[in-house]
């Protein structure tokens, strides 16, 4: 991410909704209506730094547990988008009229609560940035991760000097310099390793696979 940003490949900034507030308290959240537990972010100050912020390409994101589950995929497709704008959720969560009227795409990083959206709008940052071009020390270094394949297996088992450390040795095949036999090796384990940690992404992907 810093490499990113020195470089001049990404600009990140951070945006306070309390400038964009009338009041003398500055207030951004309000108890909702109908009665229940904990505060609403209000949509006043939501829309206002929004429609300050937006260009024509502009993406607007919510976090929040609601949305579609964040994925590689949708990683890889914010990655192409030249100005997106995270909503950090807070709170008992936003105004519907904000998830109706103002957001393009609601986003979760996982099925659990956290304290605020702070967290998710970073995770989504750090994965997409770095697909960016010229964002990693290495171009290749995100080909043959975990869900970045065409497989969508999860990544093969690695090795590197010593080959042989307390009597674990590396594969042999990983040794021959035959790089057809390496290649099919490597497309195997990546099957087995995701049949056994996540197989539900396995059988989905199963018919990728080579014997």
């Amino acid at each position: 991410m810093g490499r990113a940003i020195k470089n001049g490949i990404v600009e990140i900034n951070a945006v306070n909704l309390r400038d964009y507030t009338h009041d003398r308290h500055q207030t951004v959240d309000d108890k909702p209506f109908g009665g229940g537990p904990g505060m609403l972010m209000k949509p006043e100050p939501l829309f206002e730094a929004v429609e300050a912020l937006r260009r024509n390409e502009t993406k607007v994101i919510l976090t929040g547990p609601r949305g579609e589950q964040f994925s590689q995929k949708i990683a890889s497709e914010l990655s192409r988008e030249n100005h997106l704008v995270i909503i950090c959720g807070h709170y008992e969560g936003v105004d519907e009229r904000v998830r109706k009227h103002l957001v393009d795409r609601e986003i979760s990083i996982g099925d659990y609560i956290l304290t605020s959206g702070n967290l998710p709008a970073m995770v989504m940052c750090d994965a997409l940035v770095r697909l960016m071009p010229g964002a990693l020390g290495c171009e290749e270094s995100d080909v043959d991760e975990s869900f970045s394949t065409e497989s969508g297996f999860l990544e093969y088992p690695q090795y590197t000097r010593p080959a042989d450390f307390r009597g674990w040795t590396v594969p042999d095949v990983l040794l021959s310099g035959n790089h057809a036999l390496i290649e099919k090796w490597r497309r195997n384990e990546a099957f087995l390793e995701t049949l056994r940690k996540r197989p539900d992404l396995a059988l989905k992907n199963e018919s990728k696979s080579e014997d």
